[in-house]
């Protein structure tokens, strides 16, 4: 899969902007707030309907400007697709696939597949729970839409729970009702996420120790409620919602449940969210996106464009010239300040682009 064309009107900085990609490798060169990290956000954003950097549409509009538009064309081997996504200061975002309006942002999923790396991703590893489980979900989401939709009534269920707790008429009649569809769902979503950190393990080991030539192995693991199957899954939830039952009364809101869950990341025997050194933070969150650029393509057969954000300044040499060969598998958008010889080199043949001042002009094919 591919991602040929990206036109924004009024995004961020650009006013109108058309940018034809290359199947291989694109790079973005230019000073720093010039605009290269919005065209890569961008994609994303057309791949999984939000951003990668704020939870509020309406930053993404241009200053000054009540309406945005971002437009992406798409290949496959089914052939083209396009995406238009259609910002406003005062209405959700609208979203059309091939013309054609939807209604449910799950219609999304799948249609544009982009994985988006940059520095911030450390937080993957470093930072709460919630950024993992994120990480997870969107994952999972562009994947199967049965997944989204799953995770959306679960996400209700509790949210009507927790409405109910904090009413104070939380009985346990009316509890027991809630409990049993939250167990019931939340063991799915269970069973799905350990199905999908069994098999990015697998992918993410393999892409560690490429990074760290064979020096490092990365170990993933599930941290949620056990169970061979759904049904003990659910029982064991059934009964943690019970044992916290007065607690969550107390506290006006669900204490346990799939939105505690987390993912453990381990080099050996150290845990490497806590204990880790920011070298191997960095290669195990880039492993993780290496990972699921892998687990996508076992998937689909096709492989995602990856997205690269500032990245390779982040890295030393050794560790630059592993991924550049790595993306190469890949579409691949890599944004830079400059480009030093080495790395040029490193690329073999690739697109580069100039980005200055919201503008992007092609300079050429190296």
């Amino acid at each position: 899969m591919i991602v040929k064309r990206v036109e924004l009107n009024d995004y961020r900085n650009y006013g109108r902007l058309l940018v034809d990609f290359s199947r291989g490798i694109n790079v973005l060169c230019g000073d720093n707030a010039q605009g290269k990290t919005n065209l890569l956000e961008s994609v994303y954003f057309g791949s999984v309907g939000r951003s990668p950097r704020t939870p509020r549409d309406k930053e993404l509009i241009k200053k000054g400007c009540d309406r945005g538009k971002i437009k992406l064309t798409q290949e496959d081997r089914g052939g083209e697709n396009t995406v238009e996504i259609y910002l406003d200061r005062t209405e959700n975002k609208r979203v059309a696939i091939n013309g054609m309006p939807i209604s449910r942002m799950g219609e999304l999923m799948g249609v544009i597949a982009a994985v988006y790396f940059s520095p911030d991703e450390m937080r993957i590893i470093k930072d709460a729970p919630g950024d993992r489980r994120r990480f997870m979900d969107i994952a999972l989401c562009r994947m199967s839409k049965a997944y989204f939709y799953l995770l959306g009534r679960y996400n209700k269920i509790l949210a009507q729970r927790n409405r109910l707790l904090k009413s104070g008429r939380a009985t346990d009649d009316v509890l027991d009702v809630w409990d049993a569809q939250l167990a019931a769902e939340g063991a799915k979503i269970v069973k799905t996420r350990r199905g999908y950190v069994e098999r990015l393990g697998a992918y993410a080991n393999e892409a560690h120790g490429y990074l760290t030539d064979g020096k490092e192995g990365l170990i993933l693991e599930y941290e949620g409620f056990a169970g061979e199957d759904a049904d003990e899954i659910e029982k064991n939830f059934s009964a943690e919602l019970m044992r916290n039952r007065e607690r969550d009364k107390a506290l006006c809101f669900t204490s346990c449940g799939v939105q505690k869950d987390d993912i453990a990341v381990k080099i050996g025997d150290v845990d490497v969210r806590a204990y880790g050194s920011q070298g191997q933070q960095r290669t195990a969150a880039l492993s993780f996106k290496l990972a699921e650029t892998e687990l996508h393509y076992a998937q689909s057969g096709e492989y995602p464009a990856l997205l690269l954000d500032d990245v390779l300044s982040e890295l030393d040499p050794f560790r630059q010239r592993k991924l550049i060969e790595r993306s190469k598998r890949y579409q691949t958008i890599i944004t830079c300040t400059h480009l030093p010889a080495e790395i040029s080199s490193a690329l073999g043949e690739f697109a580069l682009y100039s980005v200055r001042g919201g503008t992007v002009e092609k300079t050429g094919k190296l």
